[in-house]
């Protein structure tokens, strides 16, 4: 990051994704805290023209608040690596593969962590049969969000119907049941861990809709099944070749003790909206969301 007083910094948000909305809330809540840290922000709505808005802004780092595909799947970071801009979160092989869910769950299973079974198939095979025997969920391979997500219950007779928008090759993947948790790697610390509770399914309005669920951090665990939470975490993000910041998501199940416990997903571009998960557990451990956001910046760099 430049030395000056008053470094320049440009919050990519918005973007082509379907996750276009909440990269939109992240990147203002992220704009508004790096502003009142003292950084000259400019915000940039990431279209087809998003390199030559770079080019003419010459910043001295990009605040990545992209979600979803071409933000967050290594497109956008191999234009900044182009470009030699500096920039936040994980660089273009992390982004790709941990976005790649089949792909991520292959480094997992190397490194000794715990998932699940899953494939990848046709969307038009997935709607003409099972699969895989129920209970199971049906997702595209490299969305986030929990955007287009189908479950797929005990006792259903006939599969899921998926809508047009799913991608011709979805994943199939074994219902791991029981409670949701999460944990933030910051750097090389995991920061804690979150149970999500909601009413039903943990969708995407469950995420982003206020009242959609209720965090409880920290999540009220035996130490085994927290330490576990924790160093598992930290052991996805390196695996990975994460960097800055990521978010990896648990299913526990709780009548199993530690063999309960599962990896579902890393995202290394946690959300940064008012009900986000990674700004929650900074809070807890005494990180506010602008000296967040500060962190962040002073760690971008290229060739990550």
């Amino acid at each position: 990051m430049s030395s000056r007083a008053n470094p320049k910094v440009v919050v990519l948000m918005g973007g082509p994704s379907r996750e276009r909305e909440v990269s939109l809330s992240s990147g203002r809540e992220c704009a508004t805290a790096l502003r009142s840290e003292g950084f000259d922000v400019h915000e940039v709505d990431a279209g087809q023209d998003v390199a030559q808005k770079l080019r003419d802004l010459a910043p001295d780092v990009v605040f990545n608040a992209l979600h979803g595909r071409w933000g967050e799947d290594g497109c956008v970071q191999g234009i900044l690596e182009w470009l030699h801009i500096p920039y936040t979160h994980s660089g273009v092989l992390a982004s790709a593969l941990a976005m790649d869910k089949q792909r991520s769950k292959e480094v997992y299973r190397r490194n000794g962590l715990p998932i699940v079974d899953s494939i990848l198939a046709p969307k038009g095979d997935v709607c003409a049969r099972h699969m895989m025997a129920p209970p199971y969920v049906v997702k595209p391979n490299a969305e986030g969000s929990s955007v287009g997500v189908y479950l797929v219950m005990d006792g259903a007779n006939t599969p899921p119907q998926l809508d047009d928008a799913m991608p011709d090759i979805v994943m199939v993947e074994a219902f791991a049941k029981g409670r949701e948790l999460t944990t933030t790697v910051l750097g090389d610390r995991a920061l804690g861990v979150t149970e999500i509770i909601t009413d039903g399914w943990y969708d995407y309005d469950a995420k982003y809709a206020p009242g959609g669920s209720r965090h409880v951090i920290p999540a009220q665990l035996p130490a085994e099944i927290t330490a576990a939470c924790l160093d598992y975490a930290v052991r996805a993000h390196d695996a990975l070749g994460c960097k800055g910041m990521s978010r990896t998501d648990f299913r526990w199940d709780d009548t199993r003790g530690l063999d309960g416990l599962v990896l579902l997903e890393t995202n290394t571009q946690p959300g940064m909206t008012p009900t986000s998960l990674a700004p929650e557990q900074a809070a807890n451990v005494g990180m506010s969301f602008g000296s967040l956001c500060r962190w962040l910046v002073e760690d971008a760099s290229c060739d990550r």
